[in-house]
């Protein structure tokens, strides 16, 4: 049976995220994958230290890092996975520091200063290929997500993974609803009923576009 991990990077446990990757994580268990879902703010870590470890000659970290603290097990379940699939939320144009400190720590572990002669770049560490999902969403309406080029600063998130892992895909969930009630808010900028009726429209349609995901990246390899 085909393993999966499933990372919610968001705050909230059963918001927009959240809702999202649970629905991922449908996808991947019709497929027949067993899932293991963790809420990555549950866990005391820091981002890549820089103790260059796992790039040392003769380095035994075998692509996890070296740091032994609250998230070193995830990091050995990932390393171990058939696919991945991480969410977050986008905070001032970027994701949240506790989605960048577990990419620093998954991903560094596994990436090499190795030029690849053969194929160009550089090469791959792992010698498999762990699919990933990368799930971000946003209070930002689409049309101005492309104005302010989201595709790139969170798109480079993405090519990230899949130059690491050797393949991943993104899935954007744009005008997100920030609040369940508004009017306890100070935030006269938008309209609550616009952003119900938004949620209410484009919502479902990215749920089923993460059960797909889900099942799409189990059923890779």
């Amino acid at each position: 049976m085909k393993k999966v991990i499933v990372l919610n990077a968001s705050p909230r446990k059963n918001f927009n995220t959240a809702q999202l990757l649970k629905e991922a994580q449908k996808g991947t268990e019709a497929a027949g994958a067993e899932v293991e879902y963790f809420n990555l703010y549950d866990y005391n870590f820091l981002g890549c230290r820089s103790c260059f470890a796992c790039q040392r000659k003769g380095s035994t970290t075998e692509g996890v890092c070296a740091i032994r603290d609250d998230i070193r097990p995830l990091l050995e379940k990932c390393i171990n996975a058939d696919a991945i699939i991480i969410g977050s939320p986008v905070y001032f144009s970027y994701p949240t520091g506790v989605f960048r400190s577990f990419t620093e720590r998954l991903l560094f572990a596994n990436h090499t200063y190795m030029v690849d002669k053969e194929n160009g770049g550089l090469k791959r560490r792992l010698d498999r290929v762990i699919p990933t999902g990368v799930i971000f969403t946003m209070n930002c309406p689409e049309e101005l997500a492309n104005k302010i080029n989201y595709h790139v600063i969170l798109g480079e998130n993405i090519e990230t993974y899949k130059h690491i892992m050797g393949y991943a895909e993104g899935l954007y969930s744009y005008d997100t609803k920030q609040f369940v009630d508004y009017s306890k808010y100070n935030c006269d900028l938008f309209d609550e009923k616009l952003k119900t009726e938004s949620k209410e429209k484009n919502f479902p349609i990215d749920l089923k576009k993460a059960f797909k995901l889900g099942n799409k990246l189990t059923n890779m390899y």
